[in-house]
């Protein structure tokens, strides 16, 4: 089993280097490279051999329909389809099972001192794998569907970035906001990759402006790792920067104490799937409850609140429930109009 394990961790490094627009080309010896390094922190060649790697990419394209190929001219491997990727394709009752095997051994330590705040996750590995594990194989006779997180631009960017914070060193690349229509450099220093509705964005500081900036990693194009130590600021806290966020809005000024009363099939909804921790339901009526919560007012809580159409009331604070009051009006103009 550890062997099969392993395999599929091969696989997943190969691929991430054949996909790296960075360095492109990987030869056979840097994949050896690769893989011995993540698996075992050497590149000796002391556990991993060409002929391992080579097995390994002729497994891909087997099993996998890897569209692996090899330019003489620029001496490494390529895909074929630029698209392709193997953390695309569905898992395997096989590789369900080397996954079983160690998702059960992770399972022991779940309520060890250090593995506690992984817990959730922990259960959620353990569910999917064994929901999963029990599925048909004829797609036509699914019983269990799992939301789906469609692949987006800059996940390449990742290994990077996490690499760029470890070492604390600065990162540039091109940006483009949704609200730009042309892309600028920028120059920051990583702090933190968060990943938030299926996207991965980068808290960064900028020595320019002063200040803590969040970057979409789906919208950086050119990311290159600088040599100059990261610039970090004292007041950053990765532990307490999100504490009042619904979101990936983060401010540094104070939260604001919301109420809202909901009605009573809304309240529901709410109490079960809180907008923040902070949320308390203070009271309850036979038509409506009172939720409170403490949180910074962001983009993310406005469209929240707003999701629930009429069905729930911001009672304080003022300023919200105008922006609440100001969204509705707009609404109803462009509904009220004929088109």
């Amino acid at each position: 089993m550890p062997h099969i394990k392993n395999a599929l961790i091969r696989y997943r490094i190969i691929d991430r280097c054949i996909r790296n627009k960075y360095k492109p080309f990987p030869s056979k010896r840097e994949l050896r490279e690769a893989c011995e390094e993540n698996l075992f922190g050497s590149n000796y060649g002391e556990h991993i051999c060409d002929s391992t790697i080579e097995k390994d990419l002729f497994a891909m394209r087997l099993e996998h329909d890897a569209p692996i190929k090899y330019s003489k001219k620029n001496g490494g491997y390529f895909y074929e389809d630029d698209a392709y990727s193997i953390n695309d394709i569905p898992l395997t009752q096989e590789d369900l099972e080397s996954i079983q095997f160690a998702v059960n051994t992770l399972q022991q330590f779940r309520d060890v001192g250090m593995f506690k705040q992984f817990g959730q996750a922990i259960d959620k590995i353990v569910d999917r794998v064994t929901i999963e594990s029990k599925q048909p194989i004829d797609d036509s006779n699914q019983i269990v569907q799992f939301e789906t997180a469609y692949s987006s631009g800059g996940n390449d960017f990742l290994p990077l970035l996490y690499e760029a914070i470890l070492q604390k060193v600065k990162v540039a690349f091109d940006y483009k906001s949704f609200k730009s229509t042309e892309s600028k450099w920028r120059e920051v220093s990583p702090l933190l990759l968060k990943e938030y509705r299926n996207r991965w964005y980068l808290i960064s500081f900028d020595g320019s402006k002063n200040d803590v900036i969040t970057y979409a990693l789906d919208r950086m194009e050119g990311l290159k790792i600088c040599t100059d130590k990261c610039d970090t600021p004292s007041f950053f806290n990765p532990n307490t920067y999100f504490e009042y966020s619904t979101g990936i809005t983060a401010y540094k000024g104070d939260p604001e104490q919301i109420v809202l009363k909901a009605d009573t099939i809304s309240s529901k909804y709410i109490e079960s799937q809180p907008f923040h921790h902070s949320q308390q339901k203070t009271a309850e009526h036979s038509e409506h409850c009172v939720f409170e919560l403490t949180v910074f007012i962001s983009e993310e809580i406005i469209r929240g609140i707003l999701s629930f159409g009429g069905e729930v009331e911001v009672l304080m604070p003022l300023s919200l429930r105008e922006i609440i009051a100001q969204r509705i009006d707009s609404i109803h103009q462009k509904y009220s109009t004929k088109g």
